[in-house]
């Protein structure tokens, strides 16, 4: 994929996101948000994995402990939801983190406990992102 098409991938996923958020309003739990912003995605067409289980190779022993991401959109953007009433500097540290192990370019933070989703939207970038082609 290219820089350009991450971006608007990105973008789209934002628009799910907000189109889930003015149904259901804030106050929800996190796994309610979760469920139907894969059923939006997934009914637009897109591939959507859920809860995935993020292995980690350190060496020669591999670990396969309970690091689950959120959501992973067309195998390029980590989705990471959250119903907080801020981030915490370690919501971002671990969507980097994510990023970095599965090679992924992109990752958004969402937060649904807030009345402008594109306002507290957070858009992480990687070396993998500044790799891609601009076109």
């Amino acid at each position: 994929m290219t820089k350009k098409e991450i971006t608007q991938l990105s973008y789209e996923i934002i628009g799910y996101a907000i189109k889930v958020h003015k149904k259901l309003g804030p106050g929800l739990l996190e796994k309610i948000y979760e469920e139907c912003l894969k059923y939006e995605l997934e009914k637009n067409g897109y591939n959507v994995k859920q809860q995935l289980n993020i292995e980690i190779d350190y060496y020669d022993l591999e670990l396969a402990h309970a690091l689950r991401l959120d959501l992973l959109v067309n195998e390029s953007i980590i989705v990471e939801l959250k119903t907080v009433e801020k981030f915490h500097p370690i919501d971002e540290t671990k969507l980097l983190t994510y990023m970095k192990l599965l090679g992924m370019p992109q990752g958004l933070l969402v937060n649904f406990n807030t009345t402008n989703i594109s306002k507290s939207c957070k858009p992480l970038i990687n070396e993998y992102f500044l790799r891609l082609s601009d076109e």
